[in-house]
């Protein structure tokens, strides 16, 4: 498989969580008429599914050989902030008896800005097309779960490896995680997301690893791995 199955609407999600996928006519459209229209009609509607779907397996491929060397089989995942899954597919497909559990919004704010939320109100997923897309690529239900971080209660058991790329720390702040981290978290957990302070998490984690660094992008955000959250 070297493209995702998609319909117009789980794209539609594809290109609001991963601006970059957005070629440079939609965003000359975005630029010009504005985020609430980009948002709602244009990312919907004057997109290629299909080539969405193969540039979004192409991404996930790049983002899976980073975070690999910590993954394993019959790991217990927690994804924060995962969008649509498409990291959680080749981590389910490539790692045997490994359970994936999501803790995701679910609806899609009316005008989506991608800035710093300390509230973390800006959403843009469906927990009903994150559960068709799974299942349409052929990952078995029995190995996910899905949980609405505004309506549900959250998963109590212990991960292995908890990750949230572009999402915890790059959105919102870490503290809305922190106490709730500590509780699902055991001796050797690993931490894995986006930020633009490595410096301040080598306070609160007793190891905290660089694995990627984006120097072309505004934020020029790093990606680290950490171990050890201090209480």
């Amino acid at each position: 498989m070297e493209v995702f199955r998609v319909n117009r609407n789980i794209a539609h999600l594809i290109v609001l969580q991963r601006i970059e996928l957005a070629d440079l006519f939609l965003k000359k459209l975005r630029k010009l008429f504005g985020r609430y229209i980009y948002s709602n009609f244009i990312s919907k509607y004057l997109i290629n599914k299909n080539e969405i779907g193969k540039k979004y397996y192409k991404l996930m491929q790049n983002e899976y050989r980073i975070i690999h060397n910590y993954l394993k089989p019959g790991q217990n995942i927690l994804s924060v902030g995962a969008g649509i899954g498409g990291l959680e597919i080749l981590i389910l497909q490539n790692n045997l008896n490994t359970k994936v559990s999501f803790v995701e919004k679910n609806y899609i704010s009316k005008k989506i800005v991608y800035g710093w939320d300390k509230n973390n109100n800006e959403a843009y997923n469906s927990l009903n097309l994150l559960d068709k897309f799974l299942v349409d690529n052929n990952i078995k239900k029995e190995t996910f779960q899905t949980f609405d971080f505004d309506e549900d209660e959250l998963p109590k058991e212990k991960f292995d490896v908890i990750i949230s790329l572009y999402s915890l720390d790059f959105h919102y702040d870490f503290e809305l995680y922190r106490k709730y981290f500590q509780q699902v978290s055991n001796q050797e957990t690993v931490i894995i997301f986006d930020t633009i302070r490595t410096e301040y998490f080598e306070k609160i984690f007793k190891e905290v690893k660089i694995i990627k660094t984006d120097e072309n992008t505004v934020h020029k955000s790093k990606r680290i791995a950490c171990k050890y959250l201090r209480l």
